[in-house]
């Protein structure tokens, strides 16, 4: 799962349409559509919404370990 699935899932696990999630992003609704279906990238100022919005980490969205270094 990469962080485009990620996001996806997150909106639509709260019921929220595309519409919602562009509201709080300033932005068309044809925008978020394009970032799911990935003809754009979300911007790096986008998913930090996001991520405040949904009360995640960076880390979870991309798909990061939540630990700073690698266990060895």
């Amino acid at each position: 799962m990469d962080y485009v699935d990620r996001l996806t899932e997150l909106r639509e696990d709260r019921d929220l349409h595309q519409k919602d999630i562009a509201e709080l992003l300033n932005c068309q609704q044809s925008a978020i559509s394009k970032y799911e279906q990935r003809r754009s990238k979300y911007k790096v100022e986008d998913i930090i919404k996001l991520c405040t919005y949904y009360n995640v980490s960076a880390d979870y969205i991309l798909g990061l370990p939540d630990l700073p270094y690698p266990e060895r």
